[in-house]
């Protein structure tokens, strides 16, 4: 018996959302569709220039165990925020979403993280994220009971960048595999795999990682490579089990010698993708830890994905296991 179907660990972050044009993005210097790491003093200065804004508890892992959550599954979280007001907020969401959350918040400074999200009419998010509390997450917030009774523990590539997080992620790996279970990465972003390659490499060749969630850019920039079936067929070899989303085409998932392609759930309109990925990796894990074929995994994520790319924000507003049902995934 397990107590958690997913365990995400990850920074805590609240977004604030904004719509914009792409002469905003050029005139303020933002990198369009990636994660721009930034820090206090441009916080502050993005912030002023940003126009009418949405607060929303965010960070990938976070957005994902709240989609776990959502379909009805197990769900609980690490993540560090400060004791402030968008700590409070954080903590409020997660926790109002039905997942355990108790990692101490880390007192007023530095301030809880927040990520400066502005969304141009095409529906793509640029993020500007200061990590603030984030940094302060280390290895004495790991939980060894909660790592121990997850089917499934799951962490951001993201998390790589502040440096002790690391130490925790090696740490509820090592609990993890010692009773039986398994740990999953998404790989976040294509520039964090070129900062990381390495070192994420390194945790699937090793074993210490046994699922894999990527995008195609990212999965084309794991191996340096531009062909796409070179690609899978290398992270195939790399790891247990791969999930490479590929946009309005779908789902790609590997097993070995197996390959499905999972096409994507429609979608009326294409809002905001801020979260899709998150949802994505919520809908498969919450098939897989129920028993679920890889296929119906795929299909699960496609339609968390495609639930909260139809509204601003990236966790979503309506009932993902009553959608389910609607098409027969449940």
């Amino acid at each position: 018996m397990t107590r958690f179907d997913v365990l995400t660990v990850g920074n805590a972050i609240v977004d604030i959302i904004a719509r914009c044009d792409d002469q905003f993005l050029i005139d303020n210097k933002i990198t369009k569709a990636a994660m721009n790491l930034i820090d206090a003093e441009r916080a502050e200065l993005l912030y002023s220039r940003m126009g009418p804004a949405l607060e929303a508890s965010g960070g990938s892992a976070g957005n994902t165990a709240a989609g776990v959550a959502n379909f009805g599954g197990r769900a609980a979280y690490f993540g560090k925020v400060a004791e402030d007001q968008l700590g409070e907020i954080f903590e409020h969401d997660i926790r109002a979403q039905g997942v355990h959350y108790e990692t101490k918040p880390k007192g007023t400074f530095p301030p809880t993280a927040r990520s400066m999200i502005f969304v141009t009419e095409d529906g793509e998010r640029s993020m500007n994220t200061y990590l603030g509390a984030c940094v302060e997450f280390g290895p004495e917030d790991v939980e060894p009971d909660v790592v121990a009774e997850a089917k499934v523990t799951y962490f951001e590539g993201y998390l790589w960048d502040p440096p002790r997080a690391k130490e925790a992620i090696r740490e509820c790996a090592r609990i993890a595999h010692a009773h039986g279970r398994e740990v999953s990465i998404t790989l976040s972003d294509s520039f964090c795999v070129g900062r990381y390659r390495d070192e994420f490499l390194d945790l699937m060749r090793s074993g210490t990682v046994d699922i894999v969630f990527a995008n195609h850019d990212e999965a084309l920039s794991l191996y340096e490579t531009e062909d796409f079936d070179t690609a899978l067929r290398l992270i195939a070899a790399d790891c247990k089990i791969a999930a490479v989303t590929t946009g309005k085409d779908g789902a790609v998932i590997v097993r070995g010698n197996e390959r499905y392609v999972v096409d994507a759930h429609p979608i009326e309109e294409r809002v905001d993708t801020t979260g899709a990925g998150d949802l994505f990796a919520a809908g498969f894990l919450f098939g897989y830890t129920q028993g679920r074929s890889l296929e119906d995994c795929g299909k699960l994520g496609n339609l968390a994905a495609a639930i909260v790319i139809e509204q601003i924000g990236p966790r979503p507003m309506k009932s993902l296991s009553e959608a389910a049902k609607e098409f027969g995934l449940l």
